[in-house]
C-alpha cells in the first residue's frame, strides 16, 4: 500500500483530506446523535439529550456530509475522469452516500419534531434511522479502505 500512496499525485491530497475528514466527522456526529437519541427516548425528561442529538445532526453531521461529498466528487473527477466503468468500491460509496443523505434528512426531520413536540417515539425513530446510516457508512469505510473488486 505504501507504494501506491507514494505514486499518488500531490494534487489529490487536498480533495482526499476533505473527503476523509468529512467522512470521519460525519460518522462521529451521526453516532453521537444516534446514542443521544436512543438514550433520550428512554426518559421523558431527557429533553436535553433530544436537543444534543438534533444539533449534532443539524450543525455537525449535515455540514460534514457536504464536505465529504464535495471532496469525493472532486477526487473522483481527478482520479477517474471520464472512465467507462467504475470499481465496485466506488459504487458502494455512491450508494451509501446517496442513501445516507436520504436517511440523514429523515433523521433531521424526526429529531427536529421530537425536540419540538417532546416525543419519545420520534426520538427513537431518529436514533434507529441514524444507527442504520452509521452502519451503512461503516460499510463504505470498509469498501474504501479495502477496495474490493
Amino acid at each position: 500500500m505504501s507504494v501506491l500512496a507514494a505514486t499518488r499525485p500531490d494534487s489529490w491530497n487536498f480533495p482526499l483530506l476533505l473527503h476523509v475528514a468529512g467522512a470521519m466527522v460525519l460518522v462521529g456526529a451521526a453516532a453521537t446523535g444516534s446514542i443521544c437519541s436512543l438514550a433520550g427516548s428512554r426518559d421523558a425528561d431527557a429533553a436535553w439529550l433530544r436537543r444534543v442529538a438534533f444539533y449534532s445532526f443539524l450543525l455537525v453531521a449535515l455540514p460534514a456530509y457536504l464536505v465529504m461529498r464535495i471532496g469525493a466528487e472532486w477526487l473522483y473527477s481527478k482520479e477517474f475522469g471520464e472512465t467507462a466503468s467504475d470499481p465496485t468500491w466506488i459504487d458502494v460509496g455512491y450508494l451509501t452516500a446517496d442513501l445516507g443523505a436520504l436517511i440523514l434528512l429523515l433523521t433531521l426531520v424526526a429529531s427536529g419534531l421530537a425536540v419540538r413536540r417532546g416525543s419519545r417515539g420520534l426520538t427513537r425513530v431518529a436514533g434507529v434511522l441514524s444507527a442504520v446510516a452509521v452502519v451503512g457508512w461503516l460499510v463504505a469505510v470498509w469498501a474504501m479502505g479495502g477496495k474490493p473488486g
